[in-house]
């Protein structure tokens, strides 16, 4: 894609701060980090999102994931990471090639998700297994 900044930056041609490369994928440094060391584990390949990624490019994303979280961790201090996508534009997709967020995070720090006024709230069991059939019939098709 000739308009997308990570198919530019896979193909050499787009400037990005490159931590690791192979045959499948690149890591890079956020341009917007949360804190310092937030990395993008990027499919050299375009796909739009996750759903459109073969399974084994999106095992081998996640694979990268966990191979640099710990030296992220190591060089920036973090006690742990986080690892995410989104997948969408209600989810916060902004670019549109998948790509995965690779966070270091500290104790104390202000970053995270945000619940639901009336989170947590149990759920029925009987309610849960509904909606767990339907999705499962969706699945098996």
């Amino acid at each position: 894609m000739t308009d997308c900044p990570f198919c530019a930056i896979a193909a050499g041609t787009g400037r990005g701060s490159i931590v690791y490369e192979d045959d499948l994928s690149i890591g890079l440094m956020d341009i917007f980090p949360v804190y310092p060391g937030h990395t993008l584990v990027v499919p050299r390949d375009h796909y739009d999102n996750l759903v459109a990624c073969p399974d084994e490019v999106a095992a081998h994303l996640f694979n990268v994931a966990a191979k640099l979280g710990p030296a992220i961790m190591e060089v920036t201090g973090g006690t742990a990471f986080n690892v995410w996508t989104a997948n969408g534009a209600d989810a916060g997709q902004r670019v549109f090639h998948l790509h995965l967020h690779v966070l270091p995070r500290f104790p104390d720090d202000k970053f995270g998700l945000r619940f639901p006024k009336d989170f947590p709230r149990k759920t029925d069991l009987n309610e849960l297994e509904e909606i767990a059939a339907r999705i499962r019939s969706v699945v098996q098709k």
